[in-house]
């Protein structure tokens, strides 16, 4: 390591032996790591100014003899040899293909100790957009939306009010350290921020989105059928009756789906008669009545669905017991049952008595034991969780019950606990993955260790990996013991199959950056602090009242202040602190433009293949044209030929048109 009294200055441009802010004019950067350092304190500091660029610091110097350079601990650990650390160094200084950008990335990579996987990431993802075509939009993402912190695109991006990303777990390493402000500009963040950072959930899709670069399905040929329920409203809640008794009294609502009440797994797009795609991991609906449309999680109370002695079909995480715990990938449910919900008690949420392994608890415990999939559905109500939605219900896919048993709850009283992992071919809505889940190894779970009724599943499960398809059934799911009617879907369209206009990744790039207003592509995006995003213009004219302060009097008095609340048009957060300075996210508008402008270049592009394919369709057209005329021609030249066959011919049209004359006067006269 280097003396003690050379030391570099930090983050902040302080320098750590003077603890003073180094001036600019006494400041020096090393040549090969970047690194700041205060001439002042340095014991060997560059002795001309023409030798201020070419200057090594002390941890980057290698001496003439070729003996080991004094490098700090993690250089070392991470190169295994100082020397073979620099001459790694200097090969990516010397590789002239690079961007300084993409130089100075490396070199962090490197210093870092992640020049290893996710240098090969990085490596896949440069050969991913060198390849051309729709990948190009990656490389548009990595250059304006890369993590200052880990110089990565961000891993579950937070966006802060000033518009800058970061990785959830850089950005809150930041904030452990009492910094509360943005680490590029310096901008205040806010205490709401600081203490529950929100996840941008329109970030997410579009790196998804950008990574995956599939294109969409072409024709869809399957023949659908749908349950025959048409009596029933398209949306629940609108009778008038119900609208007057809440939504207790609710009318349930059409199912949309052609699966049935029973049904284990996904709903795939077979099963989706009315989009043609099916339940998508981190589709929303506003409540529990809409989700149960669309056969995520059919009842509109309980947490389970399912039938003892059969299996359960899917959970909702709500909120109902104090001992869950969400940890996104796995958590730790609690079953049912335990409360007296007679009389007047159904509001209270004191358990009175244990749980067993009965009923619903007992659906939970034979899917643990037969390893069925269990779909899992999270709700607003979950305060507690991170991963829980801010309204609304939301899907997040499949999860597999691994482990069940019962323990002494907070309240006292014996509860069912199980223990689901995620295990579905699509990424969670709070990752930025383009892949789903692999097998991971069970978390350490404390509390089996004075658990008792403990289940594991001893067979192969019926939901499981494998590396060429991903999960899937293993065996055949089982068998719906309901009874569904079916018709034909398409009998209003004469039985034509549907298609899918074909759209480019940019295209549909695009229309994930939508106004949450408008519900248009964004112009001057705004990202509030609870992570919602709109046009300026839509969000400012949003509130009728632009002042933020309202002045009070009373008798005469003037009173204090009192501040205006305005909430979020998408949540209940008040951003009346945000909407007195709004700043402009600079780097997502810098991003729309650029999509907008590769899709004119693509247009303008096909609009001359077009315009070819027309002149060489006009040309055809003309020839074809000049054909039939010189036909005409021909044909009356050989009239004008022989006089006698034209007399006939004229004499024939001529009576032709006088019968017609008379029978139209017939017809007049009638009238």
């Amino acid at each position: 390591m280097a003396t003690a009294v050379d030391l570099p200055c930090d983050g902040d441009g302080v320098c750590m032996v003077c603890k003073k802010k180094a001036p600019e004019m006494e400041a020096v950067t090393c040549r090969t790591c970047a690194t700041p350092w205060h001439v002042p304190c340095l014991s060997n500091p560059p002795k001309t100014l023409a030798s201020i660029a070419e200057w090594q610091c002390p941890d980057c110097f290698l001496p003439l003899d070729g003996g080991p350079a004094s490098l700090p601990a993690v250089a070392v650990g991470v190169g295994g040899s100082s020397g073979s650390l620099i001459v790694s160094i200097r090969a990516i200084e010397a590789d002239e293909s690079l961007t300084e950008q993409e130089k100075a990335r490396r070199r962090q990579e490197l210093m870092s100790g992640g020049a290893g996987k996710e240098g090969k990431q990085r490596e896949d993802e440069e050969g991913v957009k060198k390849s051309g075509g729709d990948s190009d939009v990656l490389g548009l993402l990595d250059d304006k939306f890369n993590c200052s912190f880990c110089m990565q695109l961000p891993e579950r991006p937070v966006t802060t009010p000033c518009g800058h990303n970061f990785c959830l777990k850089c950005f809150q390493r930041w904030l452990g350290q009492g910094r509360h402000t943005c680490v590029k500009c310096r901008a205040p963040i806010p205490q709401k921020m600081v203490s529950q950072p929100r996840i941008n959930s329109a970030l997410v899709v579009a790196i998804r989105m950008a990574k995956t670069v599939k294109p969409m399905p072409g024709n869809k040929t399957n023949v659908y059928h749908h349950v025959c329920n048409e009596s029933r409203p398209e949306k629940a809640f609108t009778t008038e009756r119900a609208k007057k008794a809440g939504k207790a009294n609710a009318c349930s609502g059409q199912i949309f789906v052609t699966v049935p009440p029973d049904h284990f797994g996904p709903i795939l797009a077979e099963n989706d008669p009315k989009r043609g795609k099916g339940v998508l991991v981190g589709e929303s609906w506003e409540d529990r009545m809409e989700c149960r449309q669309w056969g995520a999680h059919l009842p509109h109370v309980a947490g389970i669905a399912g039938q003892s002695g059969y299996g359960a079909q899917s959970v909702a995480l709500s909120g109902g017991y104090e001992d869950d715990e969400d940890h996104g990938e796995w958590f730790l449910y609690t079953g049912s049952g335990g409360r007296d919900l007679s009389g007047n008690k159904r509001t209270s949420k004191d358990q009175s008595f244990d749980q067993k392994f009965d009923k619903l608890n007992e659906a939970l415990r034979v899917s643990c034991k037969k390893g069925y999939p269990t779909r899992v559905v999270r709700s607003h109500k979950e305060k507690r969780s991170a991963y829980a939605p801010e309204t609304g219900v939301r899907y997040d896919g499949i999860y597999r019950i691994e482990k069940c048993w019962r323990k002494v709850g907070i309240q006292g009283f014996k509860v069912c606990r199980y223990l689901f992992v995620r295990c579905d071919n699509e990424p969670a809505p709070w990752t930025s993955d383009e892949n789903g889940d692999r097998p991971r190894p069970l978390p350490d779970i404390k509390e089996l260790k004075h658990a008792t009724d403990i289940t594991e599943r001893k067979e192969v499960p019926a939901w499981d990996y494998d590396e060429k398809n991903g999960w899937g059934w293993t065996r055949s799911p089982p068998t719906s013991r309901k009874i569904m009617a079916s018709g034909n879907i398409d009998e209003k369209n004469g039985g034509r199959k549907r298609r899918v206009k074909n759209t480019s990744v940019r295209d549909r790039l695009l229309k994930e950056f939508k106004c949450e207003i408008c519900s248009k592509v964004m112009t001057f995006p705004l990202t509030t602090p609870c992570a919602h995003n709109f046009c300026k213009k839509c969000l400012l004219d949003a509130y009728d009242d632009q002042s933020f302060i309202r002045e009070r009097t009373s008798g005469g008095r003037t009173l204090r202040a009192q501040k205006i609340v305005k909430k979020c048009p998408s949540c209940t957060v008040d951003i009346s602190d945000y909407l007195q300075n709004p700043q402009v996210n600079r780097e997502l508008m810098d991003l729309i433009d650029s999509l907008h402008q590769k899709i004119k270049e693509e247009n303008a592009d096909s609009g001359e293949d077009e315009n070819n394919k027309k002149d060489n369709t006009d040309e055809d057209e003309n020839a074809k044209q000049n054909t039939e005329i010189s036909d005409e021609k021909s044909g009356g030249d050989d009239l004008m030929a022989n006089p006698e066959t034209f007399t006939e011919e004229m004499k024939s049209i001529e009576k032709s048109t006088n019968k017609e004359f008379q029978q139209l006067q017939k017809k007049r006269k009638q009238l």
